[in-house]
């Protein structure tokens, strides 16, 4: 098959989160697979000059946004089977950002998306299929059905477009996108662009797309709740036969300690003596106590809400009286920068905190801790505790999204498990989590000696995922079947009693 991923950020060219480890390893996966697969991304300024170098120019032309017109250029590189292009504009994507605070972001990805469908004719690439991914690409398939389907090039595109969260969705005034991408007011309603009132990227790739994916079975049964559905739970469970919930995988040659170039000593499931060696070089880098009987216990990722931090923020003092040692890498919000800022000075050698994105700490934070920490609010699927599992690092998570698909609490009766998990939004749930995993840490060796087993040899990788979406794709083409009219319901007989 012919297709072609759309997203704003992929591996290992430019990431801020999980969208540009899912894309950067799902393409090269399916491209293995002998399909042909292409991926546009913007140019951004971020990109490393060594990949910039290696780019070459394919054509340029003009893209038409309301009154104005656009220079848009088109670089490619090849790499892992794949060909990668890279949508030039120097006023939209030479900033030294990559995503804005909002200001006109509906205009730089609305022109993202304009350019990606103007450039196919002229790079002469028709796909089959069009895999969009998050808001940013999301009004891909509104535009190919509204403004390009009848035009023989793109009558037989077909596409998908994959939620990563829901809770990023892409929101601006109507009026704006009226002015650049040219959409009539008809096309207004809430059964088609209009979302209370406002245009929504998200919410146009969901009513335009011929099949809709989210990254983990539980999430995709959850974002149909209200609790979940971020005001978009009507629509999706509208569009629920359409809906698939596909786990992701992560890079198992990347994040694979028995090879593992930026990690203290390399270790495997047979041989796991290097983790101390992992654990000690740890505590030396962050200026811990050098201690091989306590537990550490890593937290990599954004500091936010979401990630269920204001748990942490209510119990942190109770989890510190476990005689644990607690390592945070991550960028956020203010109010958790503080938090970890106090705890570091309260709790002198027992807390770390690095407020940067380091992907070498990272690496270094998964081989080193013991339990890995994740008690999120909701997670679509997350990678960080299939990674640590990897890396034999036990998971504590809450049971939610892809956290609930891919551990498993230990379950003393049957030996069954790969973690701990709990299933409440509550702080001390999340704290009796913990001290049940640091009790098996200190007087269960031989559980967790089976913990970190499991966890080392789980299948982690994209194969199975990547056959599920070229199912998807080749269903696009398949006819559906006819709906039957459902029964028309008879109305019972109701026999009504007078009262004596």
């Amino acid at each position: 098959m012919k297709i072609l991923f759309v997203a704003s950020e992929s591996v290992p060219f430019v990431k801020t989160g999980g969208l540009a480890d899912i894309v950067g390893a799902l393409a090269p996966v399916l491209a293995k697979a002998g399909h042909d697969v292409r991926v546009v991304i913007p140019d951004f300024s971020a990109i490393p000059q060594n990949y910039q170098s290696e780019m070459s120019h394919v054509i340029d032309f003009e893209v038409q946004l309301g009154w104005r017109r656009q220079y848009c250029g088109i670089e490619k590189l090849e790499k892992d089977g794949v060909t990668w292009y890279f949508m030039d504009n120097k006023y939209y994507f030479g900033r030294p950002y990559i995503y804005g605070m909002g200001g006109d972001e509906y205009e730089r990805f609305g022109f993202f998306c304009r350019g990606v469908l103007n450039m196919l004719p002229l790079i002469e690439f028709q796909p089959d299929v069009i895999h969009a991914h998050d808001w940013q690409s999301g009004m891909i398939p509104a535009l190919l059905k509204i403004q390009y389907a009848h035009l023989p090039f793109y009558s037989g595109i077909k596409t998908m477009f994959t939620i990563h969260n829901l809770q990023y969705q892409g929101i601006f005034g109507i009026r704006e996108i009226q002015d650049i991408l040219g959409l009539g007011d008809s096309l207004w309603t809430d059964d088609k662009l209009e979302c209370f009132g406002c245009a929504n990227f998200m919410k146009a790739a969901l009513v335009y797309s011929d099949a809709i994916t989210t990254v983990s079975p539980s999430y995709a049964e959850e974002i149909q709740t209200a609790y979940y559905g971020e005001r978009l739970d009507g629509l999706l469970k509208a569009r629920k036969d359409d809906l698939h919930g596909v786990l992701n995988g992560i890079d198992m040659v990347e994040y694979d300690p028995a090879t593992d170039p930026q990690i203290a000593e390399r270790y495997s499931v047979k041989d796991r003596s290097g983790k101390a060696a992992c654990k000690k070089a740890l505590q030396e880098a962050l200026g811990l106590e050098v201690r091989p009987d306590v537990p550490i216990i890593g937290m990599v990722g954004r500091l936010s809400n979401q990630k269920g931090l204001d748990l942490v923020d209510y119990v942190i003092a109770d989890i510190m009286r476990l005689d644990v040692q607690l390592v945070v890498l991550g960028m956020g919000e203010g109010r958790y920068f503080n938090l970890f800022s106090w705890a570091e000075g309260e709790y002198k050698g027992r807390v770390a905190a690095r407020f940067t994105m380091d992907h070498q700490l990272a690496h270094q934070i998964y081989a080193g801790a013991d339990i890995f920490l994740m008690p999120s609010q909701f997670e679509p699927c997350g990678l960080s505790q299939m990674i640590s599992m990897r890396y034999g690092t036990v998971p504590i998570v809450r049971e939610t999204g892809g956290l609930r698909d891919t551990v498993l609490s230990y379950n003393e009766y049957n030996g069954k498990g790969n973690g701990f998990t709990f299933f409440n939004y509550n702080a001390h749930d999340m704290l009796h989590t913990i001290e049940r995993a640091v009790d098996y840490y200190k007087d269960h060796q031989d559980v967790w000696n089976t913990l970190q087993e499991r966890g080392m040899k789980g299948d982690y990788s994209w194969k199975k995922s990547a056959t599920r979406y070229l199912k998807l794709y080749e269903g696009l083409f398949e006819p559906k079947p006819e709906k039957k009219p459902k029964a028309e319901k008879k109305n019972p007989v109701v026999v009504e009693f007078e009262e004596s």
